[in-house]
């Protein structure tokens, strides 16, 4: 058995395990996540870990979330293939190759140039052009591509900043770990008219989100 298939064991054992038995139903999400290649965004020296159950340090402060995690919020986003969605927190890449598998077109927005530029050569070499990476202040949006079906942030903010809540689309939906540097709780918020619908997932741990309208450096 060559590396490669070795892996694909693993990740159809962790889709199985770690979502399907852990209430992960929608099929779109079960089948990126069988199809997204987890290793190829984990750092060679933790990449037996590349299908655990837990999230992955992949340099900079910045972690690659737990595949259980991944997969819920992009449930939350509820997603049928035709979005446009912003990510903020590129990270290792991985999650927007989730996303690049569910909708029609993602933008994602990094602040650490270095991991932009990883994340950004590992979606190209995955064939996944539907995906562009930008590095910036994430809590401020991309105006310029606005307004998105669907915003997910991989950072935990005190409060669901106001520029992508501005940003979403009529009916778009935000999903965001909300709470202090230690503790948050998954947030999703809708857009309805001039106002939001808001409702709260469960109980997370996320880097700070980092930026103007998020936590000081």
């Amino acid at each position: 058995m060559d590396e490669e298939q070795h892996y694909q064991i693993e990740r159809l054992q962790m889709v199985a395990d770690q979502l399907e038995r852990r209430g992960i139903v929608d099929q779109r999400v079960l089948q990126a996540m069988r199809n997204v290649p987890r290793h190829r965004f984990v750092p060679r020296q933790y990449r037996d870990l590349s299908y655990s159950d837990g999230p992955i340090p992949i340099g900079e402060g910045q972690t690659i979330s737990q595949p259980f995690i991944v997969a819920l919020m992009s449930q939350m986003l509820a997603l049928q293939g035709e979005e446009k969605v912003l990510e903020v927190g590129t990270g290792s890449g991985y999650q927007a190759a989730v996303l690049a598998h569910l909708a029609k077109q993602v933008y994602t927005i990094e602040r650490h140039e270095l991991l932009a530029k990883r994340a950004s050569k590992e979606l190209q070499v995955l064939g996944l052009d539907n995906v562009r990476v930008y590095v910036g202040d994430g809590t401020l949006g991309l105006v310029e591509h606005a307004p998105y079906d669907a915003i997910l942030v991989t950072a935990a903010a005190p409060e669901a900043p106001r520029p992508l809540l501005e940003q979403l689309a009529q009916g778009g939906r935000l999903v965001i770990p909300v709470g202090s540097r230690g503790a948050q709780f998954l947030e999703r918020w809708q857009r309805k008219g001039a106002s939001y619908e808001q409702d709260v997932s469960i109980p997370v741990a996320f880097v700070p989100l980092v930026g103007r309208h998020g936590w000081r450096e």
